[in-house]
């Protein structure tokens, strides 16, 4: 909400203490006003609005501080008390930024960053989804030799035709639709006292921002083959570099998967994306013995995890369910058929 902030006096605003986003304790000072200058302006009326959380408010406007509490305020540009600084030979400078530094100078400082409503958004939904889901993960190992083999004879003339490359994404989306076909209890999700069972498949698959990961839901996938997953994962992954994934993008969805692997990721146990019952984990792809026919052989292995909400999904449904993926992508013809 904003909330006008009227000055007990006329005079310049000299400057503020807190900025946009900043939450503004009651009795802490929000800006400092000069009551002897002449000639200046002041800024506009909007400067002197806030934008707060409801539970908070900001403190009345305070006449010119003592030199003394002006000179303290400025070395910690900061509204809210900070905590005791770490035992050291030097203390340890704070400062407030509105981007992540990229990397640690060895300046001893400290820069505060505010966390976006984003970010807030998706920490307070993952931690509900911990404290409420029951979350069990299962694994598997896939042997990708088929489906690298399929991408690399079509990836020419399937970029030609369409404009975007052949991923693996595809592969395991449409592996996913066979398996929730199979498990469908995996694709529902609990209501209350109620197991709402949906009968389509709207997957959500992680795309990266400028603000961070989030999960924008590709719709009805059980009427999608490959080329139309790859071009909505296409679509999404550039609204998301240019920062316009929307509410509606990522509103809804019954199933979520997750690529840690083009990261890098060898395993993981993702957690589930509420209100959704289960999340598929793809990993790195890496040349591994195993045994092949009866032989020894290095082949490219991805590791994959599904963690799922154990409240109403057995193991037993977990783990055939990860089986159909594993078997799908092995054989991915299955899946053009």
């Amino acid at each position: 909400m904003s909330i006008d902030i009227n000055a007990k006096a006329d005079g310049v605003i000299g400057k503020f203490f807190a900025n946009i986003g900043d939450t503004v304790e009651v009795g802490k000072d929000f800006y400092e006003i000069d009551t002897d200058a002449k000639g200046g302006s002041a800024p506009a009326p909007a400067a002197a609005k806030k934008e707060e959380p409801a539970k908070a408010a900001p403190a009345p406007a305070a006449k010119k501080e003592e030199p003394a509490k002006a000179a303290q305020t400025h070395a910690h540009k900061e509204v809210a008390p900070q905590k005791a600084p770490l035992a050291s030979a030097s203390p340890v400078a704070s400062s407030v930024a509105k981007k992540a530094p990229i990397e640690i100078t060895g300046t001893r400082t400290e820069i505060r960053v505010p966390m976006s409503r984003m970010r807030q958004k998706i920490s307070q939904r993952l931690k509900e989804s911990q404290n409420t889901a029951a979350m069990l993960t299962t694994f598997n190992e896939i042997d990708m030799t088929n489906i690298m083999e399929l991408r690399t004879r079509h990836q020419e003339a399937f970029t030609k035709k369409y404009g975007f490359k052949l991923g693996f994404m595809s592969a395991f989306v449409k592996a996913s639709v066979a398996a929730l076909q199979e498990q469908p209890v995996v694709n529902a999700v609990i209501d209350g006292g109620d197991m709402v069972y949906r009968d389509f498949i709207d997957i959500s698959v992680a795309v990266s921002t400028p603000t961070g990961l989030v999960v924008p839901a590709l719709r009805n996938c059980q009427d999608l083959g490959f080329a139309d997953v790859e071009r909505e994962i296409f679509n999404l992954g550039k609204k998301g570099r240019e920062g316009k994934i929307t509410l509606e993008d990522m509103a809804g969805g019954t199933f979520t998967i997750t690529n840690g692997g083009v990261f890098g990721s060898m395993m993981g146990t993702p957690i589930i994306n509420p209100p959704q019952s289960a999340i598929l984990g793809m990993h790195a792809t890496k040349v591994r013995p195993v045994v092949h026919n009866g032989k020894i052989e290095a082949r490219p292995v991805m590791y994959v995890a599904l963690t799922y909400d154990h409240r109403i999904i057995d193991g037993r449904e977990a783990v055939l369910f990860l089986r159909k993926i594993k078997e799908s992508v092995e054989e991915p013809e299955s899946l053009l058929l």
